[in-house]
């Protein structure tokens, strides 16, 4: 068989990974409003292959601080270069753009700026407090970079009290320097750690299918549980260009659903585990579990 032959066969994707079309008044309204104020959703920069999906719920997740990362990720789609100044009115123009929605909870993740002497954390810290003002009934996730797990910088983001704050592992150990620019599987444990020591509900993500064994999967999990780690997502990783790290294996959704119960025996209060989720991914749902479990504990 040719090896041209061979890549198309092997990476083919299965059934369970076609993406269901909408089309709806909802996703047309949350289209209108990102374009008109400008805002920077992951959504459409990350390819998210639930953008169409989440958009018809109303919900979204927005990026702050430019779209252009400092760092080169093998597997994420986002422009990497030299990032424009980071804009004043962002804050406030993002809090608007949330009431107009009339989101009742909300996503937010950035770049990576490591071109800022802080990172970008104080516009985070910012943009947490305008949306609380604006949104007082808007629960706020953050997805933050690992901010090389300097805890005065973890401080500012903590000081701005979201309701969950989540940082992505992205991948096992082993395959971290092959994937990941900059970041280290140490470093974001670390900061993950900080965080739940000072009492933040926090949250990973995790990518499956760059050539990880299910063994190292359940040793991350592991990993994640002892920094206190409650909330986590596991998906498949979906290559956005042939630029990209290739994708090794399909997982399939019986083995994702193993993935979500060893989760929840290790540790794990709400996991999101399956081909199509995202970190990002009915994120609410985890918000209200979360908020359910806190009320009425075991």
């Amino acid at each position: 068989m040719p090896k041209c032959h061979e890549e198309v066969t092997r990476h083919k994707k299965p059934d369970w990974l076609k993406i269901k079309l909408h089309n709806s008044d909802e996703f047309g309204e949350v289209a209108r409003i990102v374009q008109q104020h400008g805002l920077h959703t992951i959504c459409s920069s990350g390819r998210c292959p639930n953008q169409a999906e989440c958009w018809s719920r109303r919900t979204a997740t927005f990026m702050i601080l430019g779209e252009i990362c400092t760092r080169s990720c093998k597997f994420c789609a986002t422009a990497t270069g030299k990032p424009l100044p980071p804009d004043p009115d962002e804050p406030q123009q993002l809090a608007r753009s949330i009431a107009l929605m009339g989101l009742k909870h909300c996503v937010i993740t950035s770049v990576d700026r490591d071109d800022l002497p802080d990172g970008g954390v104080h516009v985070w810290a910012d943009t947490v407090r305008a949306v609380r003002e604006a949104n007082p009934h808007t629960s706020i996730e953050l997805l933050i970079p690992d901010f090389d797990a300097r805890p005065e910088l973890l401080d500012v983001v903590i000081a701005s009290a979201p309701d969950i704050i989540g940082h992505n592992i992205e991948t096992v150990k082993r395959l971290t320097p092959q994937v990941r620019s900059r970041a280290r599987y140490e470093v974001s444990m670390q900061s993950l750690q900080y965080l739940a020591q000072a009492g933040c509900r926090t949250k990973s993500g995790l990518m499956v299918g760059l050539g990880e064994t299910s063994e190292e999967v359940l040793q991350t999990i592991d990993d994640l549980v002892a920094q206190g780690v409650r909330i986590l997502t596991i998906g498949q990783y979906l290559r956005p260009s042939l630029k990209h790290f290739p994708v090794a294996e399909y997982i399939t959704p019986q083995q994702f659903e193993v993935y979500k119960q060893e989760a929840l025996q290790r540790g794990m209060a709400y996991v999101e585990s399956g081909p199509m989720v995202r970190s990002s991914y009915k994120a609410e749902r985890a918000m209200a579990c979360c908020n359910a479990q806190t009320h009425n504990p075991k």
